[in-house]
């Protein structure tokens, strides 16, 4: 039985990723397991990794379901992430954002 999901995010460096990524959070990792690796743990049973590995970096799609899009967009725009508001989907609204190495972030919700 699988009783956690960590969506993965690969990067060229760590450093500058993990500032990215702790202004999306609004905080720093939970957890750094291991040299290369950062962990958000945005739930009990999920969360965000970063993960230093250059040669994939990039290439990577994480999605989540924010409950407050409009609230998000305007705090990720605050603090840089974005200048764009939430557009139509099929099933709701999302806002695509891009971290430094080009992986896709999008928040998806109502």
């Amino acid at each position: 039985m699988i009783t956690q999901v960590l969506a993965q995010a690969t990067v060229t460096d760590l450093d500058r990723a993990r500032n990215w990524y702790d202004r999306l959070f609004e905080r720093s990792p939970d957890a750094n397991p291991m040299p290369g690796l950062l962990e958000y743990h945005l739930g009990e049973s999920f969360g965000v990794q970063v993960w230093l590995e250059p040669d994939r970096a990039g290439h990577s799609s994480v999605v989540l379901t924010e409950t407050d899009l409009d609230g998000a967009a305007a705090r990720l725009r605050e603090v840089g992430l974005t200048d764009s508001d939430a557009g139509p989907i099929s099933s709701g609204r999302a806002l695509m954002l891009t971290d430094p190495d080009g992986n896709r972030v999008v928040l998806v919700g109502a």
